[in-house]
Formats: structure tokens, sequence, C-alpha cells
């Protein structure tokens, strides 16, 4: 269970330095772009964490993925991005794609 908090922050802190890349402007603003540089060295540090058990294929999907429709979400909400069906669609499939990855087989 521990290592799946582990990938929970490294996610959290990854979508944290995706939206500080944002705010800091092409990296014009310091606190930002420090800020931004600070949460990806974070999250780096708890995937390692977690990939000691976790799969590396099932940790990577799962970050990506969940970073991805988090980001997304923020970019509509905070920044006012578009917001439209196919994207919708595309945050629906990747949230699908990380519980097909966490299906456990019985074979």
């Amino acid at each position: 269970m521990l290592y799946w908090i582990y990938l929970l922050i490294a996610i959290l802190t990854e979508v944290v330095g995706t939206t500080m890349m944002k705010v800091s402007q092409g990296l014009t603003k310091l606190l930002p772009s420090a800020l931004m540089f600070a949460m990806y060295i974070v999250s780096f540090v708890f995937m390692a964490f977690a990939l000691k058990k976790i799969e590396v294929s099932t940790a990577y999907a799962i970050w990506s993925g969940l970073g991805t429709a988090l980001i997304a979400m923020i970019g509509v909400l905070a920044f006012r991005e578009s917001f439209n069906i196919p994207k919708l669609a595309g945050i629906i499939l990747i949230i699908g794609g990380v519980v097909l990855l966490n299906l456990k087989g019985t074979g």
C-alpha cells in the first residue's frame, strides 16, 4: 500500500510541476519556475520509491495517464482552456486504460 501512496505523491507533484510550468509563463517568473523544478524532482524521487514494488509498465502508465487527465481538467477549470466532447472522451479513455492496466488476470 505504501508504494501506491508513493505513486500518488509522484502523480500529484508532477501535476503541480506542470501547472507551475504554465504559470511561469515560459520560465520568466522566478517562483513558479523554481516550484516547477522542485515538484519535478520530488515527483521523480517518489516515482523511484514506487518502482521498488510496482511494475514499471503499470506505474508509468498510471503516472502519465492520470497526470495527463488531471492536467487536462486543470487546464479547463483554472486556465479556461476549451472543453469539448473529444477532450472529454480522451480523458475517459485515459482513465479507462489505467483501470484496464490494473485489472489482475487469473491466468
